[in-house]
């Protein structure tokens, strides 16, 4: 792993933030609490595999069977599938509040059995993102929570729960590797506060950053303050997709995007107020690509990419939706994952609460 830079050391996590693959197995996890994103030779135990579907039954029960809590002391802030062994990795969150541990953990698709993951005196490498929110940065960051964090708002007839955060937690909010290039969405300290970040992998070479500019269409109004929730790199890697809080859709091409700038995206649809979007993933169905977008008010939604193509941008609050969707009949889903291409991996609620693998057929959403 010298050809990456990672060295014998340890990746000090704090607080379990978003995870994803990038070359050779190597897994890239952030960590809001310290402003840093490391990299860490995982080492997977599992040989190269199929790409055989995995479901699993009361996976946060299991996890928390393993790391000796119950499953509500289980939260689940990510997952990445390792890209040979098709190992599930989970960045889970031990305890709440500043008893909580963050821990990840390796379930196998083999046997369902959950392991934890050293992250100490492995290959590493890190990088201290500088325009990360300061500790005592006044400004929050407002989510709508699944569980009962936060706090109960009424909201025209319905009753909706609001968590308040300092901005510092939501550093990182999510990332994705392309050719060389690790991109990191998140919030920082400037007064534009939206950040889409360029950091070259092996780390060491100039970072470059922009401020983001959106459409918001169910705010009606033009935004600098919202990070995005999640995103998936487009076209090749030469763009990408992200959404946001309540919820519009916008594609940003990288090419357009300078160091020290403000990039305005282009917002192609708009699922939705009071909704969350909890994460995304791109796939191919009979050579289109396709976008699933996993939210917290609705069915998980399918957008056609020549829709998105075609779209122009939507800069008025009473212009119709956007591009056309579906919304299949899979709720309570919150995360997302590619195995080998022929099946999304979905982190898929019951109506108890009690969280389950499942994998969904490419071919057949």
């Amino acid at each position: 792993m010298g050809e990456y830079g990672l060295r014998t050391g340890r990746a000090d996590i704090r607080l379990a933030g978003p995870i994803t693959f990038g070359p050779d197995g190597i897994l890239f996890l952030a960590d809001n609490a310290t402003g840093t994103v490391y990299a860490v030779d995982v080492c997977d135990p599992g040989p190269a595999a199929g790409g055989e579907p995995f479901d699993l039954d009361d996976v946060d029960a299991r996890v928390g069977s393993y790391l000796g809590c119950a499953a509500e002391d289980v939260t689940i802030r990510d997952m990445a599938v390792h890209p040979e062994s098709l190992g599930v990795y989970l960045s889970v969150q031990r305890g709440r509040g500043e008893a909580g541990q963050a821990v990840l953990v390796r379930v196998s698709p083999a046997d369902g059995s959950v392991t934890d993951v050293p992250l100490g005196e492995v290959p590493v490498a890190k990088v201290t993102l500088p325009d990360a929110p300061a500790e005592d940065d006044a400004r929050l960051d407002i989510t709508l929570p699944l569980g009962d964090e936060g706090e109960e708002l009424r909201v025209g007839a319905r009753t909706i729960r609001v968590l308040r955060q300092p901005i510092r937690t939501s550093t990182v909010t999510d990332m994705a590797y392309v050719d060389g290039m690790l991109l990191v969405a998140g919030l920082s300290n400037e007064e534009f506060s939206s950040r889409l970040r360029r950091i070259p992998f092996p780390f060491g070479g100039p970072a470059t950053a922009s401020s983001l500019e959106i459409f918001h269409v169910s705010h009606g109004k033009w935004e600098t303050a919202a990070p995005i929730r999640a995103f998936v790199p487009y076209d090749g890697g030469t763009s990408i997709l992200a959404t946001y809080t309540c919820t519009p859709v916008v594609h940003f091409p990288l090419g357009e995007l300078r160091d020290g700038s403000k990039a305005v995206g282009r917002t192609v649809a708009e699922l939705g107020a009071v909704n969350q979007p909890l994460d995304m993933v791109s796939f191919t169905q009979d050579g289109e690509q396709y976008l699933l977008v996993a939210n917290s008010s609705h069915g998980l939604v399918k957008i056609a990419g020549r829709d998105i193509d075609g779209q122009p941008p939507l800069t008025q609050p009473k212009e119709p939706v956007g591009v056309p969707r579906e919304t299949k009949d899979l709720e309570g889903i919150s995360r997302l994952a590619n195995l080998n291409g022929g099946y999304v991996l979905a982190l898929q609620a019951d109506e108890a609460g009690h969280q389950h693998l499942r994998s969904l057929k490419t071919a057949s959403l």
